[in-house]
């Protein structure tokens, strides 16, 4: 009877790790949430201020001079566009991320504007 135990835990744990196994992300995927690459887009200004309308002015302010979160208006003093990429994309602090929210194209092209204001 113990035999019976043992093994149906033992193919219920290899069964266990083969699920792991094909469903947890791998070292490339990991590397691609913790640092994502911005896609190469030109700056298409007016996309860039319809987003930032759209999804930024309720914390940075109509003006991006700061409300909830901290003025943008210089931003691109303090970062480059592929760091405000990854702001965007990951979040940081009380800022959530946007990647579910917008598109990599999108969050390109506020990064590039932003990155422009100096």
């Amino acid at each position: 009877m113990q035999k019976w135990i043992m093994s149906g835990l033992f193919f219920f744990a290899c069964a266990f790790a083969v699920i792991l196994m094909f469903t947890l992300p791998g070292k490339a995927e990991v590397a691609e949430q913790n640092n994502p690459t911005m896609p190469e887009v030109q700056l298409d200004t007016a996309s860039a201020e319809a987003t930032v309308k759209a999804s930024c002015i309720t914390c940075h302010g109509d003006q991006l001079q700061g409300n909830i979160g901290p003025s943008l208006q210089k931003e691109g003093a303090q970062h480059n566009a592929e760091e405000i990429y990854n702001i965007v994309t990951k979040g940081r602090g009380q800022m959530p991320s946007f990647k579910d929210k917008l598109a990599p194209e999108e969050i390109a092209h506020v990064a590039l504007w932003l990155a422009e204001k100096k």
